[in-house]
């Protein structure tokens, strides 16, 4: 058997290495258009960063070290410009010498990958410009920034790729000013999340300009300006272009394999295209979303990597299935954590899910141990079934490992309330006998069995403020005095019930507090005694960051930037 791959790093190379371990015998061979058969694509900004000092750390794997292990042909600098599925042949140019040639296949696997979203702007032509995809655009950017130091820097969207390069090169000293057109950086977060984000971010000194669309870039004496839509231009020493990726499919549509939303390769759950012995995996292909069952773009690594796998099976005689993926994702932001799984409010909305989420900010570790910072945790489940939905969280210690737990139970199929009965493990320094995700599924069973009844962010400004409701803050003085939600009242919770008197019983009672506990606490007491209550979701820790970075984004979108 003899096996074509088009395209290696997470994919492709996983996919050549599995075959050889499934097939001795089978002839494998890879052709790479760039010069790196297999490279961490997401250590790029830590390279221009000098996080990661040594540009040969960034390649995991050489055409010399595949061969000599796998006996796989890697061929880089060669580019398939056309695939012949009646013949069984692809269309090879070798880069190197113009060479043109024609390469037989038993099976062919595509692992293309996506490019850097480019749209048709003016201005795209210009040396001050870059996208980061490839090895070569790290160098390219790194070479760029060593030899002309640029002082300023705009980048152009705000996923991951555009928060890493942009915490790098701030760290390099440079003045960062990131453009992005939805309100909010990250969408895998929900605009409440991004907030503490966007924070984080203001935090290190870096500018964010959201709500902005950028119409072109136009090149000055000094440097670039990027043109903006109803607002005046953005000037910097260059500019990186991070908006997103595009499936590379043209390929395959020139090849008359069918195709997915935005282009992408059409493939079964066994990864195979729709012309027989053609396979596609990685940042190319539509996949179905674990969580919704709808059709999916997601361009991460880890999903890459597993179609890789899956691909290969079947190639070599097996039967692996693919199951969908459900995002999960994690990103260093300066010293915080944010990392997501599942759906946030926004898909389930788009995908009428009827959902129910808790909103809490445990510690990453025991209280009493020091050290421990707090996390701010959503979790979203399904009304009535109680099916977990996703989960975000940031946060400076410990995030990661709450992430993954929710990402396997909800992978598993565990119900939300069930998130109480994990035996996850304890010590001190690492958690709490209450862990964080078991917090989380204590308050989901409140919920189901009407021990809480909540209410939100979203409901705030709605409040009734003519008297016919009772707005309870339960913190301390101190902590009222600090700052507060207009119109309510502050009666510390361990001074409640000597106090019950001041509250009239027939007005439902809204409560807060700084974190959640405290008000849950209050309204235990309360209902005790015959109130009807609902605990604000989040704290005010939690309404204040939100509605602070709702006014700094609102400010800047009326006065042109944000310097906050």
């Amino acid at each position: 058997m003899k096996v074509v791959i088009v395209g290696g790093v997470a994919g492709g190379a996983t996919a050549a290495a599995r075959i050889r371990r499934l097939d001795e015998q089978a002839e494998i061979v890879v052709f790479e258009r760039s010069g790196y058969i297999s490279y961490a694509n997401c250590g790029l900004p830590y390279y221009i960063g000098g996080i990661i000092s040594n540009p040969e750390d960034l390649t995991l794997q050489t055409p010399e070290s595949f061969d000599n292990r796998f006996r796989i042909q890697m061929k880089v600098h060669h580019e398939v410009i056309a695939i012949h599925p009646e013949k069984k042949t692809v269309s090879v140019k070798n880069l190197g010498t113009g060479e043109e040639f024609e390469e037989t296949y038993d099976k062919l696997l595509l692992s293309p990958g996506a490019n850097p979203t480019q749209p048709r702007l003016p201005g795209m032509g210009l040396k001050q410009l870059f996208t980061l995809r490839t090895v070569e655009d790290t160098f390219r950017i790194k070479d760029y920034v060593d030899t002309y130091r640029p002082k300023s820097v705009v980048l152009a969207g705000g996923g991951f790729i555009s928060l890493e390069v942009a915490e790098n090169l701030r760290e390099l000293g440079m003045d960062v000013t990131i453009v992005q057109r939805p309100k909010q950086l990250m969408n895998p977060f929900d605009a409440d999340m991004a907030a503490f984000i966007h924070a984080e971010i203001r935090k290190h000194g870096i500018k964010l300009a959201l709500g902005y669309s950028v119409e072109g870039f136009q090149e000055t004496e000094n440097g670039v300006d990027v043109l903006l839509k109803d607002a005046a231009p953005l000037h910097a020493d260059m500019v990186v272009l991070a908006i997103g990726v595009t499936p590379e499919s043209t390929l395959a549509k020139d090849a008359g394999l069918e195709l997915g939303i935005k282009g992408s390769i059409l493939v079964n759950d066994r990864m195979e295209t729709s012309i027989p012995d053609i396979y596609a995996v990685g940042d190319a292909v539509q996949v179905k979303h674990f969580v919704t069952g709808e059709d999916a773009l997601i361009a991460l690594a880890g999903p890459a990597n597993k179609q890789g796998r899956i691909a290969a099976d079947n190639i070599c005689g097996g039967d692996s299935h693919y199951q969908g993926s459900q995002g999960s994702s994690v990103i260093k932001v300066f010293t915080m954590t944010a990392a997501a799984t599942g759906i946030n409010e926004v898909a389930a909305q788009k995908a009428g899910i009827s959902y129910d989420k808790v909103i809490l900010s445990p510690m990453s570790h025991a209280g009493y141990y020091p050290g421990g910072k707090l996390m701010t945790m959503k979790v979203l489940f399904e009304k009535e079934t109680y099916r977990l939905l996703g989960a975000q969280i940031v946060g400076y210690e410990g995030v990661d490992k709450r992430l993954d737990v929710l990402a396997t139970a909800l992978r598993a199929g565990i119900k939300a309330t069930d998130l109480k009965d994990l035996d996850l493990a304890y010590a001190p320094p690492y958690s709490s006998a209450k862990d964080p995700v078991n917090m989380a599924g204590f308050i989901i069973d409140n919920l189901k069995n009407g021990i809480v009844k909540q209410w939100y962010l979203e409901d705030a400004d709605s409040l009734p403020k003519d008297g016919s409701v009772t707005l309870l803050d339960t913190r301390t003085a101190e902590e009222y005095a600090g700052g507060h939600i207009e119109g309510f009242l502050n009666i510390p919770v361990d001074e409640l019930r000597k106090r019950l008197g001041e509250l009239a019983q027939a007005k439902p009672v809204y409560l807060i507090c700084q974190s959640g506990l405290r008000s849950y606490i209050a309204s235990r007491i309360l209902t005790g005694n015959g109130f009807s209550c609902y605990n604000f979701a989040g704290g005010y820790r939690f309404y204040e960051t939100v509605k602070y970075d709702r006014c700094l984004t609102s400010q800047a979108t009326a006065c042109g930037m944000d310097t906050k």
